[in-house]
C-alpha cells in the first residue's frame, strides 16, 4: 500500500505546533483608539484577542516581547483549543518563558523550550524539569487562590469543573504518575505512525523526506530547512539536537494525548502519538528572522539552517520577555527588578516602566459556537486568530464576537506537506467563502501572504491602506524605542486527558482509511452534512473497558 500525496494523514489530528510564522498580534490589531478603548480604572487602552487553535503560544509570545516598541496596552489573550493537552503546554511553556532569569539562565530556559516543545524524546535534565513543574501545576490548578497568586497572569475560571480535573490528570501524568518509559513508548509510537502513514514506501523514507522538503517545503518559503535536521526529524522525531545524540531517550510526555477508539463495537481508551509526522516544528520560529543576517545565501544555499535560526529566535524572545517579570512584582514584590535590564538602579540611571499585567484566559472546549450568546464576549474583541484546523469554527456567530473594525486573521496551509497546490488554492476559496459569511471582508492592504489571510469587520469603513500596523507590520515610527509614560468541539473518538489507571498506549497498526483526510479535519463539510466518523482497529493488546471520563 502506498500512500497518496494529498491525503493529509501525516498532520495528524492533534497540533502540538504551529504552522506558520510566529506573527505580532499588535501589528494585526486595529491602531489604538485611547478615547473609545481607555480602561477607565488602569488609564491603559486594552487589546482583547481571540485565539483559535493556536496550540503553541508563540503569537503571544511574540506579541509581549515586541510590546515595548508599540504604545502602552493591556492584553487579554482569550485562547480556545480543542484539547486539554494543548492547554496544559500553553500553561507549560508560558511558565517557562516567566521563570526567574536567577532560577534559570537565558541559553538553559531557550534551550528547555526547544525540546520540550519540539523534541519527541528528552535529556534527562530537562523530563526532570518537566516532571518538577507538572507536580508543582498539579497542585496549583485545584486552588485558585494560591494559582492565583504565583500564576497571576493565568485565568481559568472560563474551564468547567471536570475540565480543570482533567487538566489536572495531565500535569499528574507528566509528573510520572504512571512510572516508566512503558506508560508512553515515544520511539514504538512514532516508528508506528511513520509506517502507518508511509506505507511500503517506508523502506524509502529517507527518499520520500528528501522530496516533501525539496520539492514541497522549500518551493514555499521554507528554504532554510536543512536536509540533514529534516530527515533526523522525521527519523526519530527530534528536532532540535543541542547536545549528543545518545543524550536523547526520555519520551516527552507533553507529546501524549488520549483518545477513545472502536474495537469490536466497543470504545476503547488509548493513549498516544497523534500529532504532525510530514512537516516538523521548524516553521514557527526558524524561516523568518528580525536579523536578516541570519537569512543570508552563499552559493545559493542557506548559511543558517532551520535549527539554528530557532535557537537565536527563541534565544531574543526570551531575552525580550524578561520585562514581563514585572506583573508579579505587582503582587507585592515591589523590589523585583527586569532581569538583566540595563536601566536598574544599580547601574545609576532609573529603570524602564513596567509593562502592563497581561492575562491568557483559556475558554471551554468547544464553546466557540456560543461565546455570542454572553455579553461579555459579543463585540469584546479587537482581533480574532483561527488556526488552519479550526477554520470549520467560523461562523457568523463567531463573527459577532469580534468589535466593529475589528480584524480577523486565518492561518493557511501553505506548509502543510500533504496537500497539493489545487487544494491549498481550494482551502484559500474556503476560508475566503466562510469570512464573508461571517460578516469580515477582505483587507486588500499590505503585500499578499500565502501563509496568513486578513479580513476586516465588514459594515464598517475599510481600513486605510496607510495604517502602519497592518501595511508593514511594524511598529509607528514614534514608538520604534521603549514608549514613555503616557475549538473545535472534541469529536467522538477524542477524549478528556486519560487518568492515572487507564491502559498505557502500545503503536496502534492503524489502516490508511482510519485517520480522517486533512481536509476533513481543516475544511468543514458543506451545508448540513455532518463531519465523517472514524471508525478504527485497535490491536488486542490495547483492549480495556472503557474508563469513566
Amino acid at each position: 500500500m502506498t500512500t497518496p500525496a494529498g491525503s493529509g494523514t501525516g498532520f495528524g489530528s492533534v497540533s502540538w505546533w504551529g504552522l506558520s510564522p510566529a506573527v505580532d498580534l499588535q501589528a494585526e490589531s486595529p491602531p489604538v483608539d485611547p478615547d473609545s478603548q481607555a480602561d477607565t480604572e488602569h488609564e491603559t487602552p486594552e487589546l482583547n484577542v481571540l485565539l483559535l487553535g493556536s496550540v503553541d503560544g508563540r503569537h503571544l509570545l511574540r506579541t509581549l516581547a515586541r510590546a515595548a516598541l508599540w504604545p502602552r496596552r493591556r492584553f487579554h489573550f482569550y485562547v480556545l483549543e480543542n484539547n486539554l493537552e494543548a492547554v496544559a503546554r500553553h500553561v507549560l511553556i508560558f511558565s517557562l518563558a516567566l521563570e526567574d532569569p536567577e532560577k534559570m539562565g537565558l541559553q538553559e530556559r531557550s534551550e528547555t523550550f526547544l525540546e520540550v516543545w519540539g523534541n519527541a524524546l528528552l535529556r534527562p535534565p530537562v523530563a526532570a524539569f518537566v516532571r518538577a513543574q507538572a507536580s508543582r501545576l498539579a497542585h496549583l490548578v485545584p486552588e485558585p487562590d494560591r494559582l492565583a497568586e504565583q500564576l497571576p497572569w493565568l485565568s481559568l475560571g472560563a474551564l468547567k469543573f471536570r475540565e480543570r480535573d482533567a487538566l489536572e490528570a495531565v500535569f499528574r501524568f507528566w509528573a510520572g504518575g504512571e512510572k516508566g518509559p512503558e506508560a508512553f513508548h515515544m520511539s514504538r509510537l512514532w516508528d508506528s505512525r511513520l509506517r502507518q502513514y508511509l506505507g511500503s514506501r517506508y523502506d524509502a523514507r529517507r527518499g520520500v523526506s528528501d522530496w516533501d522538503l525539496h520539492m514541497k517545503l522549500h518551493d514555499r518559503g521554507a528554504r532554510v530547512i536543512h536536509t540533514r535536521e529534516f530527515r533526523r526529524w522525521r527519523d526519530t522525531g527530534v528536532a532540535f539536537e543541542l547536545r549528543d545524540s545518545s543524550a536523547y531517550h526520555v519520551p516527552n510526555r507533553t507529546l501524549a494525548s488520549g483518545r477513545l477508539l472502536n474495537h469490536r463495537g466497543e470504545r476503547v481508551a488509548a493513549r498516544g502519538y497523534w500529532g504532525d509526522i510530514a512537516t516538523g516544528p521548524f516553521v514557527a520560529f526558524g524561516i523568518e528572522a528580525d536579523d536578516e543576517t541570519l537569512l543570508k545565501t552563499s552559493n545559493g544555499q542557506p548559511v543558517k539552517t532551520a535549527g539554528e535560526i530557532t535557537e537565536h529566535n527563541v534565544a531574543e524572545l526570551f531575552r525580550e520577555m524578561a520585562a514581563w517579570g514585572r506583573p508579579r512584582a505587582a503582587q507585592g514584590d515591589s523590589e523585583q527588578v527586569q532581569g538583566g535590564a540595563e536601566g536598574s538602579p544599580e547601574h545609576g540611571t532609573p529603570a524602564a516602566p513596567a509593562p502592563e499585567p497581561f492575562t491568557v484566559h483559556f475558554l471551554s472546549l468547544g464553546s466557540a459556537h456560543t461565546l455570542h450568546h454572553k455579553s461579555c464576549y459579543k463585540g469584546q474583541f479587537q482581533l480574532l486568530y483561527v488556526a488552519c484546523g479550526m477554520v470549520h469554527l467560523l461562523s457568523p456567530e463567531l463573527g459577532a464576537c469580534v468589535a466593529p473594525g475589528g480584524r480577523l486573521i486565518v492561518e493557511l496551509a501553505q506548509f502543510l506537506v500533504d496537500l497539493r497546490q489545487e487544494q491549498l488554492q481550494a482551502f484559500s476559496s474556503r476560508v475566503r467563502e466562510l469570512a464573508q459569511a461571517a460578516g469580515f471582508a477582505p483587507h486588500l492592504g499590505g503585500k499578499p501572504s500565502d501563509t496568513f489571510a486578513r479580513f476586516y469587520k465588514a459594515g464598517d469603513s475599510a481600513p486605510s491602506h496607510e495604517d502602519p500596523a497592518v501595511e508593514s507590520g511594524t511598529p509607528p515610527p514614534e514608538f520604534l524605542a521603549p514608549p514613555i509614560e503616557a475549538t473545535d468541539p472534541p469529536r467522538e473518538d477524542r477524549t478528556q486527558p486519560l487518568v492515572p489507571g487507564t491502559p498505557p498506549s502500545e503503536p496502534l497498526k492503524l489502516t490508511s482509511d482510519s485517520q480522517a483526510s486533512l481536509l476533513e479535519a481543516s475544511v468543514p463539510p458543506t451545508g448540513n452534512q455532518a463531519p465523517k466518523s472514524e471508525n478504527r482497529t485497535v490491536p488486542p493488546e490495547t483492549k480495556s473497558p472503557t474508563p469513566e471520563i
